[in-house]
């Protein structure tokens, strides 16, 4: 059974920082690319950031680029966004997926065939 679980999410003011976990279990983590969306009430779940299998190329919305890094931990699972420089706009649920075709950049949601629950992150102004 594969499970996905997001952690770290919380309330910071803004500009701050925090760092997201997704610890996956039950999957080939190593052979998975890894992304980060998010979905904030009434709209859509966006593209956040995407990670290939190898760790060698990230994607970034450009809503976020040069504030979010990407990352992944082949050892232990896990793949983390460190987020700093929160603004008030980033408040929403985090999602990690899981995308079995190694791509990393895709942000079609079918495209990921692992969803964590999601972890919550508010930014307040």
């Amino acid at each position: 059974q594969v499970q996905l679980v997001e952690s770290g999410g919380g309330l910071v003011q803004a500009g701050g920082s925090l760092r997201l976990s997704c610890a996956a279990s039950g999957l080939t983590f190593s052979t998975y690319a890894m992304g980060w969306f998010r979905q904030d009430l009434e709209k859509e779940r966006e593209f956040v950031s995407g990670i290939r299998w190898t760790g060698g190329s990230t994607y970034y919305a450009d809503s976020v680029k040069g504030r979010f890094t990407i990352s992944r931990d082949n050892a232990k699972n896990t793949v983390y966004l460190q987020m700093n420089s929160l603004k008030p706009e980033d408040t929403a649920v985090y999602f990690c997926a899981a995308d079995p075709y190694g791509r990393g950049w895709s942000r079609r949601l079918s495209d990921y065939d692992y969803w964590g629950q999601g972890t919550q992150v508010t930014v307040s102004s």
